[in-house]
């Protein structure tokens, strides 16, 4: 046993410490005569495997590592990621400043990096991760398991659900892994996250599921997998595999008040996942049904003002004109309480209801009128972007674009005019995105940048200049002059055809 003057000394050892330290000295054989009597050691409680855990996890970790990857992906940041505006600044902050942050002005973005993970889902090079990994990415690189390296490009991503779907192309057959469309596990399943954590590729971590179909954040099209298992920053975009080896999560959040892990991740259920990567196979975009309005949840307030029996529903807060609501007759306060037939609890679900059924599809709803039930039927819109819909709001236009040379274009705005000093008569379209090393890029041209003429002729919309593309083509000619409105003032720049095809 231990004496009392020994527990003094060792008096920063808490409690449960000094019981394992008794515990310990009274089955050591080398403790003493006192301690003869003890014929068996008995192992730790906690060195016992709980029923239905594995041994080791380790050859599921090694048949599904190799389809698991690291993503870098590099692009240009928004003026926002720049150092600060330094102009006016007292001489002793400015000094300050520019040690910290170098001489950098807001209107010189610095490039952005992310590190993330992804895995493949097929041989000919289909790579799942998330979106906010590739958001804004000029150049991707995939790193294997083995060391070797690709480029990859995106072919389509869902901000909505935080998918994206990416393709190395090379002349070999990679190893992939299946997302699973038709789950089967439970709040206590195993499972172990392979990916990339803070750029330290190929870690894997285990845990358990500790909760499904949690909403979290602005979420709307899907719920989320809550595991355990440790991920971190760098994880995103990974899978989460159960013990068959099937992927049943993609790795997208965790919450973290230290920014490191606290047992409380996320992942993308591997269903939703699947049906967004097919739809992004088939076009590189999400279909997803509109309706066309503003709806909130019905409180309990609202339903004692509208005299309604129950607090459910969603209720239209306001309408898109012409929309297929609109079309269908919607009006302000119609609460909608079944879509084809099935209970509308929240506006979230009447949300989810709706992204979920085709496009040009006839639904059929019941709402409540002044106090009256009502059928409604509407023909499902294909839902906007998120700009396109802010447009629609407030009541703004959204500007026609065209992609060419690697250039993004779209017509020149009054407050482009203003900042260039354009009479409001003076044709052109503007340089509103440019991909890096594209050859628009590469003969100097910039975001901002007004272009006035294209083949000699003026250019006022982006579609007069696919024009003069198409014609400059036509005629055979190897490149097109364009007359560019710069920040340093107007000069000519030759753009070859072939660049664009």
């Amino acid at each position: 046993m231990i004496s009392v003057e020994r527990m003094r000394r060792l008096g920063g050892v808490s409690l449960i410490a000094l019981s394992t330290l008794a515990a310990v000295a009274m089955i050591d054989p080398l403790a003493g005569p006192a301690h003869a009597q003890s014929t068996e050691v008995q192992p730790p409680f906690a060195a016992a495997v709980p029923n239905g855990a594995p041994m080791s996890f380790a050859d599921l970790i090694e048949s599904v590592s190799p389809a698991v990857v690291t993503i870098q992906a590099e692009g240009s940041a928004d003026p926002q990621g720049a150092g600060p505006d330094l102009e006016g600044m007292p001489p002793q902050f400015r000094e300050w400043l520019e040690r910290q942050f170098g001489d950098r002005s807001p209107s010189q973005p610095t490039p952005r990096q992310s590190l993330g993970s992804g895995f493949f889902i097929s041989a000919e090079g289909h790579i799942v991760t998330n979106h906010h990994v590739v958001r804004g990415a000029d150049q991707i690189t995939i790193g294997m398991s083995d060391g070797e390296e690709y480029e990859a490009r995106i072919i389509g991503t869902d901000e909505q659900t935080d998918l994206a779907l990416l393709q190395v192309e090379a002349d070999i057959d990679f190893p992939y892994v299946s997302l699973d469309t038709e789950h089967d596990y439970r709040v206590g399943d195993w499972v172990v996250a392979v990916g990339n954590p803070f750029g330290l590729g190929g870690t894997a971590t285990a845990g358990i599921i500790s909760a499904i179909g949690r909403p979290i954040g602005n979420s709307t099209y899907n719920d989320f997998i809550q595991v355990d298992a440790p991920i971190n920053r760098g994880n995103s975009g990974g899978p989460t595999f159960d013990l068959n080896g099937r992927v049943i999560g993609v790795n997208s959040q965790i919450f973290s008040p230290t920014g490191g892990n606290v047992g409380i991740g996320f992942a993308i259920p591997s269903d939703v996942a699947a049906r967004i990567i097919d739809d992004l196979l088939d076009d590189g975009r999400v279909a997803r049904g509109w309706l066309g309005v503003s709806i909130q949840n019905v409180t309990d307030d609202i339903a004692q003002a509208l005299e309604l029996d129950e607090t459910r529903g969603a209720i239209v807060s306001s309408i898109v004109s012409g929309g297929p609501a609109d079309q269908a007759g919607f009006e302000r306060e119609d609460v909608v309480l079944e879509v084809n037939g099935e209970a509308v609890e929240t506006s979230r679900d009447l949300t989810r209801r709706i992204g979920d059924i085709a496009v040009g599809e006839t639904v059929r709803f019941r709402i409540i009128r002044d106090g009256r039930e009502r059928t409604l039927r509407a023909t499902l819109g294909d839902r906007p972007t998120d700009d396109e819909l802010d447009a629609m709001q407030s009541g703004t236009q959204v500007p026609v674009e065209v992609r060419y040379f690697g250039m993004s274009l779209v017509e020149l705005s009054e407050e482009d005019r203003a900042v260039r000093g354009l009479d409001e008569d003076t044709p052109g379209v503007v340089v509103d995105d440019l991909e890096r090393g594209s050859e628009a890029a590469r003969k100097g041209l910039t975001t901002g940048d007004v272009i006035l003429e294209a083949g000699g002729e003026p250019v006022a919309t982006p579609d007069a200049f696919s024009a003069a593309v198409d014609e400059a083509r036509e005629d055979g000619r190897s490149a097109i002059l364009l007359l560019v409105e710069t920040r340093g003032g107007q000069r000519y720049v030759a753009l070859q055809l072939d660049a664009e095809e």
